[in-house]
This record gives structure tokens, sequence and C-alpha cells, in this order.
């Protein structure tokens, strides 16, 4: 009995001792491990700039008519193919051929008028040269020859009317065959019908502006990208510069462009200065529809190999730090955006010659606390590119595979606000 109570004892001091040492074991690992930490690795960084836009046809041409009437037959349709001269619509004709009819009748009618004139001329002239020959010989009065000279010009006047009548029916004639041969609706350039506004027995009056009956892409192969950029990322933007983006029909897929202009022209709304780059787009595969939306990547600069630091590292105060300066905040928070102030003052010409340029942000520095002998050891580190996830360390006394700290851990923010007791109790 006595046996079986000493090992009871035995056991529950043991037990005792095992868990004081768990304890204090917990407790020292707590102290010893109050960060959280990330390996600084080499790799690949790639810097880009985004902005959305929307897929557009290189050419687009408006199709409308420049008479009024009624549409009387339609060639074409959504989505058709047409050639150029190709007719794609068509007016009743009804009243432009009665036009025409008029007109001719009225050239003819000046025409007759004329011929008129002209032998009333020819009688006048006559007149006149008997009453000159029977002044001569003073068988008529002075008053007779000058009613015939007054009768000989108002014919010669007379028959200059007709004919400028003539000339006036003509040109009315001709206009009314033009209004006839604008009822005939015809592409004007080969494509495909994007959109068809007008239907059969539908009135189109072209008083004030010529009506769009059809929209007409001319090569749907070949399309373009009109995009938004932001007035501080424009720098990193430029002629030729490759870029990716992606649509929400194809959304794990990634196409190819290259810029092809960067307009001058400001788009502001609501305060807010873009500006408009055009990127080219081969859609040979015809995947790509007009009115897409894409989410573009502009290609800046992309470095292989290098060393890269979580921007969480760069963003990380220990609690015991004093806080920054709003200005040096501003600084520090500037470094860490992507494509934000990265490629100003930076190497273009080398950017777009290999690709591997200083755009992203020569000179820049930046703080990293690094974990050695357990104890978080601040790092001045200068900046290179970033790829809003990562920067590059492009100088500083820092390795690979060493851990940068990026937050703290749960028990070393309870440590760091708990309130320090005497004797470490």
């Amino acid at each position: 009995m006595k046996r079986s109570r000493k090992f009871l004892l035995v056991g529950l001091a043991a037990g005792a001792t095992l868990l004081g040492l768990a304890y204090w074991g917990l407790r020292d690992g707590a102290k010893e491990n109050p960060y959280i930490t990330a390996p600084v690795q080499k790799g690949d960084l790639t810097q880009v700039v985004t902005a959305t836009g929307t897929l557009q046809a290189v050419v687009t041409v408006q199709v409308g008519s420049q008479v009024s009437g009624t549409i009387g037959k339609l060639y074409a349709d959504f989505n058709s193919k047409v050639k150029q001269g190709q007719v794609v619509a068509q007016l009743d004709q009804d009243k432009f051929k009665a036009s025409v009819e008029q007109g001719k009748a009225n050239v003819v009618s000046s025409q007759a008028n004329t011929a008129k004139a002209q032998v009333a001329v020819q009688d006048a002239k006559r007149t006149l040269e008997r009453n000159r020959e029977l002044r001569k010989r003073e068988l008529v009065a002075q008053s007779d020859l000058d009613a015939a000279e007054t009768a000989y010009d108002s014919a010669v006047a007379q028959l200059k009317v007709n004919q400028a009548q003539i000339e006036l029916a003509k040109a009315a004639l001709e206009q009314a065959q033009v209004d006839l041969n604008h009822t005939v609706i015809s592409s004007p350039v080969d494509g495909i019908v994007v959109s068809r506004n007008v239907d059969v027995g539908q009135t189109v009056a072209a008083s004030l502006q010529a009506p769009v009956l059809f929209l007409i892409a001319n090569d749907l192969s070949k399309m373009q990208v009109d995009t938004n950029v932001s007035e501080g990322d424009v720098g990193n933007v430029w002629v030729d510069q490759d870029t990716e983006f992606t649509v929400d029909a194809y959304p794990t897929r990634r196409f190819h462009g290259k810029v092809l202009q960067v307009r001058n022209a400001p788009i502001m709304v609501q305060n807010v200065v873009t500006y408009d780059a055009v990127v080219g787009v081969d859609n040979k595969e015809l995947l790509l529809k007009p009115g897409m939306t894409a989410n573009v990547l502009f290609m800046v600069s992309r470095k292989d190999g290098v060393l890269k630091v979580p921007n969480a590292a760069l963003r990380f105060r220990p609690p015991e730090d004093k806080p920054q300066s709003p200005a040096a905040s501003e600084g520090q928070d500037s470094a860490q955006r992507p494509g934000a102030a990265a490629g100003r003052g930076g190497d273009r010409g080398g950017n777009r010659a290999t690709g591997q340029g200083e755009r992203g942000g020569r000179g820049r520095e930046g703080t990293v606390y690094v974990l050695r002998s357990q104890k978080a050891a601040p790092i001045r580190i200068r900046l290179g590119i970033s790829d809003g996830t990562s920067t590059e360390i492009a100088a500083g006394d820092i390795n690979e595979g060493e851990q940068v700290v990026v937050a703290m851990s749960s028990a070393g923010q309870a440590r760091s606000q708990a309130p320090r007791r005497p004797f470490g109790f």
C-alpha cells in the first residue's frame, strides 16, 4: 500500500515537471518567434502598367442615305460579308423616276422654246435689214427703223434666256438622276456588316444629316484596343511597346499586341485625366469582337534572376519604431506601387532596346528588417523594378535565403501590447 502511494506521488511529480517544462518551452518559443518572415529569393520580375479599353475594328464605316425615302429592299444583314461597290439596300424609286422623267420633259420644252426664239431672231433680223434699205431711200420713217432694231435686240435677248433655260433644265435633270442613283446604296469598302439599323418599309429622312443604315467593319482580322491610361502611368507607355490583354469571353487566354499610338489629347472625366493608347491586335482567328472590354498589361520592364523581396517587407515597421513623417511615409509607400513613379528618370532607351532597362526606379531606397540572431535588424536597400507583389533589390547588405520580416505574429503582437511586469512575470 505504501509502495503504490509512493509510485503515485512520483508519477504526479513527474507529470507536473513535464507540464511546467512544456509551459516554459511554449512561452520561451513565443518569445523567440514573434515575427512572420519570408525568404529573400532570386527570380524573374516584370513591371507592367495596367489599363482597360475597348476593342474596335481599325476601319469602321457608317453607310447612310443621302436622300429621303422608304426602304424598298435590303440585300445585306448582320454579319454579311460585302465587297466594295456591292448593293446593300435600295430605296423606293417611283418618286425619283418621276422626277427624272419630268426633268427630261423640261429639257425638251426648253429646247423647243429656244428653237422658237431662234426663228423670232431671224424674222426680226430680216425686218431690220429691210427697214435699213427703205430708210436709205427715205421710204420709211426713222421711228420704224428704231422699232425694228428694238425688236431684233429683244429677240436676241429672248434667245439667250431660252438657251439658259435649257442649261437649267439639264442641271435639274442631272440632279434628279443623281437622286435616283442615290436610292441604290452600295458598300464603300470590303468588310463585314456589324450593324443594320433599318428594315424594309422604314422611312429614312436625310434633311439634316445622313441616317446610318449599316455599320461595316473593314477588316476584323486586324483590330485595335483604345485604352485609357492614367496620367501617372502614361510616361511608361510608348509606341511599339509589347502588351498583353485578356477579355471576359476567354479569361484563361492571353492575347498579344503592340502600341500603335499614344494620343496627346487628354480625356478628362470628373477631373480624372487619362490618355488614349491605341494597341494593335492580330485577330486572324476572329475570336475578338468589336465592343469587347480588354484588360491590358503594358510591359514596361523585365529582369531575370534578380534578388527580390516581398512588398509587405518594405511596409513592415516594428511597434517600437517611431512613426515616420508624412513625407517619408509617402515616399516609402510610393516605392511599393507598381508603375507609380517607377520609370520616371529611368533609362527609357535601355528598356526599348533590351527589355532590361532601369525604368523600375533608379535611386529609390527602402528599409527591410532581416531576422538575424532572432532579432529584426533594419537593412537599408536600393530598390529596382516591382511587379506589385515583389520588388527587386538592386543593392544592399542582404543575401539570398535570408529571412525578412513581413508582419508580427499573434504571439509577438500580444507581447508588444502586454504591459511590462517586474522580474519578467
